[in-house]
């Protein structure tokens, strides 16, 4: 009895610390894991605060001789990015209006269909275009809506290639959401006699709209920073535009803009930090609509 009663003793003593060994390896990991975001966001606060301010937000970007001459003199770089924030807003507000409607619907009859081949067709090709280089669907907007429609680089082709990324996320995000709704519910609404058409409108939206507007702010937080697409379709603008035939910027097209100028150095990381504070709260938000469907 003693020596078996010995053998519990050491096994407990080793399990017990190789459950402190992981549980030490795994906070070690995890503390690497996210020192790089950490610091990045460090990197970008502390150099990107001291140019946010109201004339940020508000004026369009100065030119290369007003830059130089405010570093020469040791002031803060004049000027903002009016112009690339109201570009951005025009151009997620224009795609989210082409890629909501045409995504729920198309999440909503995947939903209803499961077997068929069209619908094992459809959320195929929504997979495949989730994992497309951003830069491609750029390519796909300029051949559909700058050679034959605008004549030339405009917002409404920054638009469809913004919406056409953010179909697959809003696609996945409905049926998925729309699976987790009771069949139940269904059910009973088609029992007390609702058309079938009612049932979608009325019962099954409503209930899944918090999971459908979850899918919805992250496939805005998604495209809110790309620039390959916008270099292909949307080119930019130093002027206010709301134009959508014209030229238009926005922030991650004027983030590239600076980086080509030596004295707009400081724009970079202002606008770099405005755009992640962007993306963020887009993404808090999604977060706790989340939290509160469960």
């Amino acid at each position: 009895m003693s020596s078996s009663a010995n053998l519990m003793v050491d096994n407990l003593g080793r399990r017990t610390l190789k459950d402190k060994f992981y549980k030490v390896l795994v906070i070690v990991l995890s503390i690497i894991t996210i020192s790089p975001i950490v610091l990045i966001i460090y990197q970008l606060v502390v150099k990107g605060y001291r140019q946010i301010s109201f004339d940020f937000i508000l004026k369009t970007p100065p030119d290369t001789f007003e830059a130089m001459t405010a570093l020469s003199n040791g002031e803060l770089i004049p000027g903002g990015i009016a112009n690339g924030l109201t570009g951005t807003l025009l151009m997620v507000v224009l795609a989210s209006v082409i890629a909501i409607p045409v995504g729920v619907i198309t999440g909503i009859y995947l939903y209803e269909n499961p077997g068929k081949f069209l619908a094992n067709l459809t959320r195929n090709v929504s997979d495949v275009l989730q994992g497309v280089p951003s830069i491609v669907l750029g390519l796909i907007a300029y051949m559909w809506i700058v050679k034959p429609i605008t004549n030339g680089f405009s917002a409404l082709a920054g638009s469809v290639s913004l919406s056409i990324m953010m179909l697959p996320m809003i696609v996945r995000s409905t049926e998925e959401t729309l699976k987790m709704i009771p069949q139940t519910i269904k059910e009973a609404a088609l029992a007390l006699g609702v058309p079938y058409y009612k049932v979608i409108l009325r019962v099954l939206v409503p209930t899944s709209f918090s999971g459908l507007l979850t899918g919805i702010l992250l496939g805005i937080s998604r495209v809110l920073g790309e620039t390959a697409p916008l270099m292909l379709t949307a080119l930019g603008s130093t002027m206010i535009n709301l134009d959508i035939t014209k030229p238009t910027s926005a922030v991650p097209l004027l983030i590239w803009e600076f980086y080509n100028d030596p004295n707009m150095v400081d724009l970079i990381w202002s606008s770099s930090l405005l755009l992640m504070a962007m993306v963020l709260a887009l993404n808090l938000v999604s977060k706790r609509i989340a939290a509160r469907t469960k």
